[in-house]
């Protein structure tokens, strides 16, 4: 049985409250870079909780962000602060992943992991305004 494009919604933004608090966890436990890209993800799932009520998916981060910014940030849905937040987040996450040699510090997964908590709050807020959850 399919589900609806609302149960999809409230599941990926499941998904993002449970990275998020993955993410606290490992920064509990000093595992920098991987709580850094817990925070990322918490903030994509959150995204693709949005954008699927209108639609859209796509395979790819650039895609959901692109998506995100053009029909939410720039329509005014969303204010300019979310979308410096999920390029910073972005960033910081291909950084922490892909260059072998780059070292997370605490004070910036800390400052992740609290950009993520307000992202996911302004997610959560909109989903409530559209009687999603």
């Amino acid at each position: 049985m399919e589900g609806s494009i609302k149960e999809l919604s409230v599941y990926r933004f499941e998904k993002a409250k449970e990275d998020l608090l993955t993410s606290k966890i490992l920064l509990d436990q000093q595992m920098f870079k991987a709580s850094i890209n817990r925070a990322y993800y918490a903030m994509f799932h959150a995204m693709r909780a949005v954008t699927v009520l209108h639609g859209f998916d796509s395979s790819k981060h650039s895609g959901i962000i692109a998506n995100f910014n053009q029909k939410y940030v720039k329509e005014g849905i969303f204010n300019k602060e979310a979308s410096k937040i999920i390029k910073g987040a972005y960033m910081l996450r291909e950084k922490s992943d892909y260059e072998d040699f780059y070292i997370a510090s605490r004070k910036e997964t800390e400052e992740q992991l609290k950009n993520a908590e307000k992202f996911i709050q302004i997610i959560e807020q909109y989903l409530r305004k559209e009687d999603v959850i």
